[in-house]
């Protein structure tokens, strides 16, 4: 039996990226709470933030999306609801631990008539918070204001923490005088999220530093901070985003700090991106920073934008090659229609290292190579399957290749993309999930991650395209090395 569209929709109008690069919409899926119920996470946590939010709250899980196995991801919330309005100084931010978000998102073939072949089951499987086995730097919170309830600010030291766990929170203003890059400062502002390829331990990057810190997957303590370039911090720091921004001329910009996270296949480096320039750096230029894990050695290239105002996130083909999410920020949560969310393939073989330059001799190096055209155009693809552009969220966030599919007897790897709504569903819409699937063809020198170790049993992985000619079953080997992809 084949899989029929709509004459609306047809499976040429699926396929709406350049000849060169073909993904096609597989699926589409929303989580907007868990069995704990709407819109509450597995942290168990208790009591309400300072802007009168539970602690426990669902959200923004879009902002990072990682694939470990089966049918599991990990996603990581940002630094927490701070679109409620409660206390400018702070530019209204809470003590919301840190944490990431572990996910069943399963693949199941839609019925015959369908407008896409398939579907996705999004299930909240584990809520993990993020702490520090020794201690951090809270803001006492004097002088900063008051609560929604009208009392102080107040210490930004989480109840929870105890001797030997303190927590990672979204506050501003935890931090000491210094560089932002402190290893000891508290806030964090979680945006992309990777995997180890034994599968023990994440790797986050963040905005606040930035940081790219490794965590304990069991346990979400604190492995190790990598350092990072002195260029990309500031000295001059507020707990107000465009005061900090005002008192420094080298650095990363308030609120746009790395923004995007990827692993080499082999699990040996990551790369991190800047969403946006740094101060020191011309318009329509970020840079990518190369980590080797073992080492700790980096490298920094230059990337130019298209037409996106930053970049969201990135994700390895290979060891040299990546897809990169350049994005507006307008779409469903901005009250406006998107326009620019696509997905480019650059390779940074080549490519100058920019370390010890800035501003124009940056720009003059030779930066990484770029596709002139995306590889996915995510707004012309949805736009043609019959969303309204502001029907699209604004802040497309998370990119994850996940599990092969065979479809009409063709295998397809995939493409997860995930969305960050703010913890507002009502204003930016539920945590979203898109998928597209793409042949060997359409992503030449694509290397799946090479994950090793037992995968936990999924609950709902097996025959999960059963009822389709042509669609296969997808096996699973455990405890053994696997090429996931």
């Amino acid at each position: 039996m084949m899989i029929r569209f709509p004459a609306a929709m047809s499976l040429a109008a699926l396929l709406s990226v350049p000849a060169t690069a073909a993904p096609m919409y597989l699926a589409t899926g929303t989580l907007s709470g868990s069995s704990a119920g709407a819109n509450v996470d597995l942290s168990g946590l208790t009591g309400k933030l300072e802007n009168g939010l539970p602690g426990n709250i669902l959200g923004g899980i879009g902002s990072g999306l990682a694939y470990a196995g089966g049918n599991t991801f990990i996603a990581t919330p940002d630094r927490g609801p701070n679109a409620t309005p409660y206390n400018s100084a702070v530019d209204d931010t809470t003590s919301y631990i840190s944490r990431f978000q572990t996910l069943a998102l399963s693949l199941t073939a839609n019925s015959s008539g369908s407008s896409l072949p398939f579907g996705v089951t999004a299930a909240l499987t584990g809520t993990t918070l993020l702490s520090s086995p020794t201690g951090l730097n809270y803001g006492t919170g004097a002088g900063l204001g008051t609560k929604i309830d009208g009392t102080p600010l107040g210490s930004g030291a989480p109840a929870q923490n105890t001797d030997g766990t303190y927590y990672f929170t979204g506050r501003s203003d935890n931090y000491a005088v210094g560089s932002s890059t402190n290893p000891a400062n508290a806030r964090f502002d979680p945006e992309s999220v990777r995997v180890s390829n034994d599968g023990k331990s994440v790797f986050v990057s963040d905005e606040y530093g930035p940081y790219v810190r490794q965590f304990d997957r069991t346990t979400g303590s604190l492995i190790k901070t990598f350092t990072l370039p002195g260029n990309l911090a500031v000295t001059n720091l507020s707990p107000n985003g465009d005061t900090e921004i005002a008192g420094n001329a080298v650095g990363r910009v308030a609120n746009k700090g790395m923004e995007g996270l990827a692993i080499t296949p082999d699990g040996k480096t990551l790369v991190g991106i800047m969403q946006a320039p740094l101060e020191q750096d011309p318009v329509k230029f970020v840079r990518i920073v190369t980590i080797d894990v073992a080492s700790g050695t980096t490298h920094e290239y230059g990337y130019k934008l298209t037409t996106g105002s930053g970049v969201s996130d990135i994700v390895a083909i290979n060891d040299h090659e990546f897809l990169v999410d350049e994005r507006d920020g307008k779409g469903l949560g901005d009250g406006s229609k998107a326009a620019v969310k696509q997905v480019f393939r650059i390779d940074i073989n080549g490519a100058a290292d920019i370390t010890a330059l800035s501003g124009t001799a940056a720009n003059s190096a030779t930066t990484v190579t770029k596709t002139a055209t995306p590889f996915l155009d995510l707004v012309a693809a949805l736009t043609a399957a019959g969303l309204t552009p502001a029907q699209i969220p604004a802040k497309i966030e998370g990119l994850s290749f996940g599990q092969d599919v065979t479809y009409n007897g063709t295998l397809l790897h995939t493409l997860f993309i995930a969305n960050d709504n703010d913890f507002v569903p009502g204003t930016a819409g539920q945590n979203q999930f898109y998928v597209f699937g793409f042949t060997d063809a359409d992503l030449p020198g694509f290397v799946a991650q090479q994950l090793s170790g037992a995968v936990p049993e999924p609950a709902t992985w097996g025959m999960m395209l059963f009822g389709f000619a042509g669609i296969g079953a997808m096996a699973r080997r455990r405890k053994v090395t696997v090429r996931y992809a």
